[in-house]
């Protein structure tokens, strides 16, 4: 659901980590320790100290004009680099990536091993700015770097596919502090018997597909068992190579859509491997009871991050009414926004309706920052 920000914005006016023998990573900031979820279950704390951590941050799945993260980040490096210390200027202790399948896996058995190289890059450059990576995988973002083998492949395969990939991944991830989780995939759904053979539903936004079915026939399976099947695949493969770092799946939370809606990757018979829980939660212009009591449905006995959130309908005083909220009435654990490569400044300067309201978010989201110092608020 994040990724209709775009879109209707612009309707209203998108193999290894080691480092070369010659540039040796530098050891992570003092202050980065691994992530734990507490004893009792009900938020995060850093691993050793115990001391509580609260997520704030961005998702940085585009720059302002629209790209994707690993269209650039081999010719354009400093962008990428710079971009991060702003986030971490923002205040941000979290940035949210996104990895789409068919750039990381060459074919149904082979990994990328360029794209891995620069994701370790990635992670060595998160460590350095002090910065944690919720690592979102399994994109399809963009269809035409979808692999045509990938679209023929039946569920087993295309599963056995998905779980290459969190593999490979999470070997390059899987020694560094700056992991904070893998989100196994982006607002995925259970396709029902019957629908076309497209696992992409839906009409793109813009140039973009976000929601991914996750089978094409359920076989007669309930929505949780194919959901739990899934889920316990992907997080085995995970497991295989890293029991350190936590896992999630961030959802469209159809509780804002049907009241009597119910979680369904966070069905009690579904979400046991799963770490914590995220939510995509854009505020609605209704009551500010109601918006808590569809989060509520989201309360599952685990901490709770809102993966992300923007003012896309309710307007930025009645999201931050929310996230004020939401901290002190649903016991929520983190807040992810988005970040598109343009400051505060750069975002005035375009003159656009974009800029106008990136330009009023970014500092009043950044002031809210539980990590950032009074004095260095914008």
């Amino acid at each position: 659901m994040r990724h209709l920000i775009p879109s209707l914005i612009a309707i209203a006016c998108a193999t290894s980590s080691t480092p070369a023998a010659d540039a040796p990573p530098p050891p992570p900031p003092a202050s980065l320790a691994y992530v734990r979820v507490s004893p009792d279950n009900t938020h995060f704390v850093l691993e050793k100290s115990g001391q509580r951590i609260v997520f704030w941050g961005f998702n940085y799945d585009r720059d302002d004009a629209g790209r994707l993260l690993e269209d650039y980040w081999a010719d354009e490096w400093d962008t990428v680099a710079a971009d991060f210390r702003e986030m971490k200027d923002l205040g941000a202790n979290v940035v949210r990536v996104h990895l789409q399948l068919g750039k990381f896996m060459t074919t149904a058995e082979q990994p990328n091993a360029e794209s891995l190289r620069r994701l370790g890059k990635l992670v060595r450059l998160a460590e350095q700015t002090g910065l944690y990576l919720d690592v979102t995988g399994l994109g399809c973002y963009h269809k035409k770097d979808v692999p045509p083998w990938y679209d023929g492949l039946d569920e087993s395969a295309r599963w056995d596919v998905q779980a290459r990939f969190w593999t490979a991944v999470a070997t390059v991830c899987k020694d560094s502090p700056a992991i904070f989780c893998y989100d196994l995939m982006n607002e995925p759904v259970v396709g029902g018997a019957g629908e076309k053979n497209d696992w992409l539903p839906g009409k793109p936004l813009g140039d973009k597909h976000y929601v991914q079915r996750v089978t094409l026939d359920p076989r007669g399976r309930t929505p949780q068992q194919v959901a739990r099947a899934w889920v316990e695949k992907l997080t085995v493969a995970i497991r295989a190579v890293d029991d350190r770092h936590l896992i999630t799946v961030g959802v469209i939370p159809w509780t804002q859509v049907w009241k009597n809606a119910k979680p369904i990757f966070y069905a009690p018979e579904v979400h046991g491997p799963l770490d914590f829980v995220s939510v995509h939660f854009y505020p609605k212009k209704v009551p500010l009871e109601e918006s808590l009591a569809a989060l509520k449905a989201y309360d599952v006995g685990k901490p709770l991050v809102i993966e992300e959130i923007f003012p896309l309908e309710a307007g930025i005083e009645e999201t931050e009414q929310f996230i004020n909220a939401s901290r002190t009435q649903a016991g929520v654990d983190g807040w992810i926004s988005f970040y598109w490569g343009k400051s505060i400044d750069e975002n005035k300067q375009k003159g656009d309706f974009v800029g106008a309201l990136m330009s009023q978010w970014l500092p009043r989201f950044s002031a809210m920052s539980p990590g950032r110092p009074p004095e260095r608020r914008p």
